[in-house]
């Protein structure tokens, strides 16, 4: 189906942080809006759609670029309704036209619509105490987060629920989980419990804040799941006063976890400063500021969107409230503890001798956005390392996560949310906005970057091109073998 397209004209690069020795500073380049409206290429059973079936909306929860088939798949969450409306996870996959000068972005063409399925059964954005009747059963349940196409040409899918890291076939086919850490797991007194939150959760992640980046390293072999906030019983009192949030190394091939690493998020304090009117409470640092994704540059270092849970979205429209943070930041594990074995529950500090992974400011998306008069999405959640330029840099491309434009209230009943980004209305789910308002739309952004120290991921030859390699090192062989011959 044709996608509703509003194209926004290329901005003037604009630097806003520091350049590196020997390279110039990341700039923001351009953006464009896809519609609130649009819908994907899923199945539509009787001819009827609307937000819980085939609305292009959530694409943003994560970006990942294959640069050996040239396409972009954009990863949807578990749906409309948080988690208690029925909805088929699925993944995006779509072209992009690339400025090879400038980096700029446009021409978004959806090319395919990939549900992820077990058997004939689809894996499903409800909860899995609504799904399963069983709250301690995590199942077919799926809140997706974190997307990478591996070496082998595999998906795999990070979850909030689980957390879980689950493979794919490039069909959407199972295949199977990653082993999750046991001191990841929610569990209320030793019970799993992928369901409630805090107090009933008394170790393992905060409900809603599972797996939610996901990246592999260049070489393909290991696996690097990323929790959006601390775990619920590491703080004092509790993970919401915390800023010590866990990054979880698999290995690929076992699906077991190898380390575990701390990444210490910005200091509530630091935050309050930039919004003197409209500060966090107390309460806030372990829960409205997280991460929203991870991606590998080489062996040792990352990017990290950290945003807070501000800006223009299901619950704010017209973004009234001041935003604090929307960055990208750039980490390396370099030097940092295995803390697979630490325990920080009661304590906001890290112990003596335990250093969490380094981190520095890369880009400050929310400052970039504001200088161009251009919307702060609340939900920054995708990031990618797109094509490599003439110059040598790469595109590194972004997205937002508008949760379908819709909300729902105390009764969980759904309504689409419209605005023109001054006033807003909530309006029956599927039913037309009022004049002049629309849907929120979804974002993407690209940033021109050549400081990125990234090590293109090793691709798998075609099959055909395997062959004709092995011939030829056979026939290497056969030559080396040959004796000399006298002349």
């Amino acid at each position: 189906m044709q996608q509703k397209l509003v194209l926004k004209p290329i901005v003037l690069a604009i630097a806003l942080t520091s350049s590196c020795a020997g390279f110039a500073a990341p700039v923001f380049v351009n953006h464009f809006t896809v519609s609130g409206t649009a819908t994907d290429l899923a199945p539509n059973p009787g001819g009827t759609g609307g937000a819980n079936v085939n609305r292009l909306g959530g694409f943003g929860s994560d970006f990942f670029y294959d640069r050996n088939q040239d396409v972009y798949y954009g990863l949807n969450d578990r749906g409309a309704g948080g988690g208690v409306y029925s909805y088929d996870t699925r993944v995006q996959k779509f072209k992009l036209d690339v400025n090879s000068t400038t980096g700029a972005i446009g021409n978004f063409k959806l090319i395919d619509t990939i549900q992820f399925k077990d058997g004939a059964n689809s894996f499903n954005g409800l909860n899995p105490g609504s799904l399963n009747g069983d709250k301690s059963l995590l199942g077919r349940s799926l809140d997706p987060e974190g997307f990478v196409v591996g070496r082998n040409g595999n998906f795999y899918v990070s979850d909030e629920y689980g957390p879980s890291v689950k493979e794919f076939r490039p069909d959407g086919s199972f295949i199977r989980s990653f082993t999750t850490p046991a001191n990841i797991l929610p569990k209320a007194n030793g019970t799993p419990n992928f369901v409630d939150g805090r107090p009933v959760l008394t170790t393992g992640r905060q409900d809603n804040r599972g797996f939610e980046g996901l990246t592999i390293s260049p070489d393909g072999k290991k696996m690097y799941a990323m929790l959006q906030d601390p775990l619920v019983n590491e703080g004092d009192p509790d993970g919401r006063r915390s800023r010590n949030l866990r990054i979880v190394e698999f290995d690929v091939a076992s699906g077991l976890s190898t380390k575990q690493f701390v990444y210490q998020t910005e200091s509530l304090a630091d935050l309050n400063a930039r919004v003197p009117d409209d500060t966090f409470g107390n309460n806030a640092q372990g829960r409205n500021i997280g991460i929203s994704a991870i991606i590998a540059l080489n062996d040792k270092e990352f990017l990290i969107i950290e945003r807070d849970n501000r800006g223009a979205g299901v619950d704010d429209p017209t973004g009234a409230v001041s935003v604090a943070s929307k960055r990208i930041y750039k980490i390396s594990i370099d030097g940092a503890s295995d803390v697979s074995a630490l325990d920080l529950t009661g304590t906001n500090d890290l112990p003596v001798g335990v250093t969490p992974v380094s981190k520095t400011l890369y880009f400050d998306v929310a400052e970039a956005l504001k200088a161009q008069g251009i919307p702060i999405a609340e939900k920054l959640e995708g990031i990618t390392v797109g094509r490599q330029l003439d110059d040598g840099s790469y595109a590194l491309i972004l997205g937002t996560d508008n949760d379908f434009s819709v909300t729902q209230d105390g009764e969980a009943v759904q309504f689409d949310v419209c605005t023109d980004g001054i006033t807003s209305a909530q309006v029956a789910l599927d039913s037309a906005c009022p004049a002049g308002l629309n849907l929120l739309p979804s974002y993407l952004f690209s940033i021109k970057a050549d400081d990125l120290n990234y090590a293109q991921p090793q691709g798998v030859p075609e099959p055909g091109l395997t062959m004709l390699m092995a011939l030829g090192l056979a026939g290497l062989g056969a030559m080396r073998a040959r004796p000399p011959i006298n002349r």
